[in-house]
């Protein structure tokens, strides 16, 4: 059993999760857009970061397209059962694309139980 999640209402989820985030690490963040995909998006992803990381960044680093942060939708909806359960995947989704945006990889966040 798996949940459908409106697109408003998940984009909600979405803005809420990064409303969540500490003032501070949102300061950090910059020219990175974060965007809702509502198809089901590549097989195995609820979300995909694209882009060049902050300590990646080099004197070069100008009039470039924004970094992107996608949120697959019906990714993250079949695999939860209760909305409450989707805004949870939403928030660790989210928390984990932004950890690659500064340079964390899958397996440092592996380590630190992400």
């Amino acid at each position: 059993m798996v949940i459908e999640v409106e697109p408003g209402r998940f984009e909600d989820m979405v803005v809420t999760a990064l409303d969540g985030l500490p003032e501070e690490l949102g300061r950090l963040m910059r020219n990175v857009a974060v965007t809702v995909e509502h198809g089901p998006g590549p097989p195995g992803l609820l979300g995909l970061y694209q882009g060049i990381p902050p300590p990646s960044r080099t004197s070069h680093y100008a009039g470039v397209l924004p970094d992107c942060i996608m949120m697959y939708r019906q990714a993250i909806c079949a695999i939860c059962r209760t909305e409450q359960e989707a805004a949870g995947q939403v928030r660790r989704t989210v928390i984990h694309e932004i950890a690659h945006h500064f340079g964390i990889d899958d397996n440092r966040l592996s380590e630190l139980g992400w």
